[in-house]
């Protein structure tokens, strides 16, 4: 089993523009083998190769889901395969329906702001086995009246997850997640530091 971590922080990192490369040259090679007037088959991918696509493809989640955070989007249970658990700060919801009865919770007692807010995500590591792969992170909320003022921080924290992938696409399974800072509404019921 292949293991391979992606971290902002580490030297090693492969670059994206190396990994669509890689999958290039084995898509083009497997249709320079196959026989004239054949369909080429599928090649299969290095088991790095795979990996680093599992790991673009979990960004990708992470950022379409911390894009509808603070939009009043819905839809995020169906991030979560069936028998999902998201834990926010001890407060548990289990399964889909539970996850975005959760969020509509949260939506309702959230504080209306003026100006735009931003979710942002920093010293991700993601790390990817097979089918199954998890992902550690900081994330940070920002708010901005205006062009002009100057942003605040609104709240920040940290978040353990876990995924699985299932018909070729990636959901969460279990996702864990601390405050550190700016703490509110129904989150804080439960609250114990971690």
């Amino acid at each position: 089993m292949v293991s391979i971590r992606r971290s902002l922080k580490s030297p090693h990192r492969l670059p994206l523009s190396a990994a669509v490369a890689a999958v290039a040259l084995a898509l083009f090679a497997s249709a320079c083998s196959a026989p004239q007037g054949a369909a080429p088959a599928p090649a299969a991918l290095a088991p790095e190769v795979q990996a680093l696509l599992d790991k673009d493809q979990i960004g990708d989640l992470l950022t379409d889901y911390y894009t509808q955070l603070g939009t009043g989007g819905k839809g995020f249970g169906d991030y979560y395969v069936q028998d999902s658990v998201l834990d926010v700060n001890g407060q548990i919801a289990q399964g889909q329906e539970q996850i975005e009865e959760l969020y509509k919770r949260a939506g309702e007692d959230s504080v209306a702001r003026k100006g735009t807010f931003r979710m942002m995500l920093t010293n991700i590591t993601i790390d990817v086995k097979g089918d199954a792969a998890t992902a550690d992170m900081l994330w940070t909320g920002v708010n901005s009246e205006t062009v002009e003022a100057a942003p605040v921080f609104i709240e920040q924290g940290r978040e353990h997850d876990e995924f699985v992938k299932r018909d070729g696409r990636w959901y969460f399974k279990h996702r864990m997640i601390t405050s550190d800072g700016g703490l509110s509404g129904i989150f804080k019921e439960k609250y114990q530091p971690r």
